[in-house]
């Protein structure tokens, strides 16, 4: 990385965040701090056009990386770079939008829940869905992860029927 080009977007500021703009938790799971470098490392991809083994490299040399879960952020990152066109495909029917317009954070957060949702049976539907809106709130834009929410709560029934349908509706989920 040069340092002409892009770098990973800060989470918004909050409470409970260091001055590096990771939350002040000891306890933060090992797969949502994957989650949280991959969505960084996905944003480099998308608006920087780095290339995954760059921002791996990048990427592993970050404070606290050694926490995270590299396997599933290995996964995530290399997985939604190799699969752009397919998870476009699948996100794009249900936008009000062109996909240009959608900002590269919640692009990239809708990506890796759609990749979780396809190939991460281990981690329940909802659980997906609230990493991204939560990853969507610390660094996307304002109401973004209510945009996040819709468009993945669209996608899950298409992506884990079963799954969708043995879990009641809840009076918080998107029409």
């Amino acid at each position: 990385m040069t340092a002409s080009e892009p770098t990973a977007p800060k989470p918004r500021a909050a409470r409970n965040l260091s001055s590096t703009g990771t939350r002040k938790t000891a306890n933060k799971p090992a797969r949502s701090r994957a989650r949280e470098f991959a969505l960084q490392g996905l944003y480099q991809h998308l608006v920087g056009r780095n290339e995954a083994e760059a921002i791996d490299r990048f990427t592993r040399d970050l404070a606290g990386f050694h926490k995270a879960d590299s396997a599933h952020y290995d996964a995530l990152l290399h997985g939604c770079i190799a699969e752009c066109d397919d998870l476009d495909a699948a996100i794009v029917p249900l936008l009000d939008r062109k996909l240009a317009e959608i900002s590269p954070i919640e692009r990239a957060a809708m990506w890796m829940g759609a990749y979780e949702l396809i190939h991460c049976p281990d981690v329940p539907w909802r659980a997906v869905l609230n990493e991204y809106i939560e990853l969507a709130k610390a660094f996307g834009g304002t109401d973004g992860h209510k945009y996040v929410n819709g468009v993945l709560n669209k996608l899950a029934p298409a992506l884990r029927p079963a799954e969708v349908r043995a879990d009641p509706p809840r009076a918080t989920d998107a029409a």
